[in-house]
């Protein structure tokens, strides 16, 4: 009878009545009107589903008044601005500037990229998300894609200036033979690679492995807990164990090398009294001493005090580097890995406005990354003024200018030298 609709089905119940003994037929048509109640009970009754998932994280979403929404809206715009122009200035500053397509910046520019994907492929989306309230209008399709392209180009960033650690951490250790090895060929197959490795973290949730949270109300990330241990893994803590370590090595090069810099001041005056003339010829053969081992010093030395100074910078840099990241992105990592280990699989139980606020400290490491690299590169410097102030021309001849300046001006003032070892430390 399943079978059957309409008309069919009447005639086919009573053909089968009229088979059946007449005293039979009512204990029958009672079986068959109960069966049909409790089918109709369990068909509308509430079964547990993702369905409730729903309900459950609709729950945070946030209501702004106006007056909110419009500073809301006008912080994660001017984030969102000046993260796009930062790193476009980047890219457009070594793919145009003669003089800094080296090698080594190709890493600069892979960061610069992966920044700027997150300003303008995914910033957006969490700016609209995040002014009505937490609420994912944008559909269930486009949740997924959103999920990978916010995780890629993330995980990317991070994972460059992992890589960016190691490529400064040989440079300084082996200045002779890395510079050789580090081709134009090499570099693109490490950047090739990075972005390999942060792509392959959001495949699993696009092929069965972690489903992410996806419904009419919320877009969530899978809470897998195998997952989820995975990625903030890849993404995060191995990329930051590497550059702490990275940092530490660099921090000791340079802490020898400056050791090995430092000159002896001269013998302290001594009382006149005690003063014998054989102590005072041997004080004057120390004193010549020491002057001839100055002068050997300042002639032998100026050709490693650039490379000192670079130990220097680099130790500098890359300890403001780490500890920008660390800010940034350490509390968010924390929270994504303790999360379903607290509100479950199925849902966040964290406040929406603590999560947001968590994940736009991690979003703000890609407006930073640009300047940090600007304040202590005097070329990327000098090609930011020029560009903002539309001075295109002449850009490479006024950074060969500079260049040249600054090495005339170290090898005619011995006093510079003087300075440099005297006054120069670690900081």
């Amino acid at each position: 009878l399943d079978n059957l609709n309409g008309s069919s089905r009447v005639d086919g119940m009573f053909f089968l009545l009229s088979q059946i003994e007449p005293e039979n037929r009512y204990s029958i048509l009672m079986d068959v009107r109960f069966l049909n109640k409790m089918h109709d009970t369990t068909t509308t009754l509430p079964t547990p589903s993702f369905m409730d998932n729903e309900t459950r994280c609709g729950e945070s979403i946030l209501s702004y008044g106006h007056v909110e929404k419009v500073l809301i809206g006008g912080v994660l715009t001017l984030l969102t601005f000046l993260t796009v122009c930062g790193n476009l200035l980047v890219v457009i500053s070594v793919c145009f500037v003669k003089k800094l397509k080296q090698p080594s910046n190709y890493l600069i520019v892979s960061l610069a990229v992966a920044d700027l994907s997150v300003a303008v492929v995914v910033m957006p989306f969490v700016s609209i998300t995040d002014l009505i309230g937490g609420q994912w209008i944008f559909g269930r399709v486009f949740c997924n894609v959103f999920i990978a392209m916010d995780v890629m180009c993330c995980t990317a960033s991070i994972m460059t200036l992992c890589v960016i650690s190691i490529d400064r951490y040989l440079g300084i250790t082996k200045p002779l033979t890395y510079p050789v090895r580090q081709s134009g060929k090499c570099m693109a197959k490490i950047v090739l690679f990075v972005w390999l490795l942060s792509a392959s973290i959001t495949l699993p949730p696009l092929f069965g492995w972690a489903q992410n949270v996806n419904d009419d109300n919320v877009c969530l990330i899978s809470q897998d807990l195998g997952y989820t241990i995975y990625s903030t893994a890849v993404a995060f803590y191995i990329p930051m164990s590497v550059m702490l370590i990275m940092y530490y090595r660099i921090y000791r090069v340079a802490k020898v090398s400056a050791a090995k810099h430092t000159i002896a001041g001269f013998p302290k005056a001594e009382d006149e009294e005690s003063m014998n003339c054989v102590t005072a010829v041997l004080k004057l053969q120390r004193e010549v001493e020491v002057c001839v081992s100055f002068s050997r010093l300042l002639k032998n030395d100026r050709k490693n005090i650039s490379i000192f100074k670079r130990e220097q910078k680099a130790a500098t840099t890359l300890g403001i580097v780490v500890g920008a990241f660390a800010v940034c992105w350490l509390p968010f990592f924390l929270l994504s890995t303790a999360r379903p280990f607290i509100c479950g699989v199925q849902c966040s139980c964290v406040p929406l406005w603590v999560e947001r606020t968590l994940l736009w400290l991690g979003y703000a490491n890609s407006l930073i990354n640009p300047f940090i690299y600007a304040f202590f590169n005097r070329d990327l410097r000098t090609t930011y003024h020029n560009l903002i102030r539309c001075r295109y021309r002449n850009i490479n001849r006024k950074l060969s200018a500079a260049s040249m300046h600054e090495a005339l001006k170290l090898a005619e003032r011995p006093d510079l030298v003087l300075s440099f070892f005297f006054g120069h430390r670690l900081l």
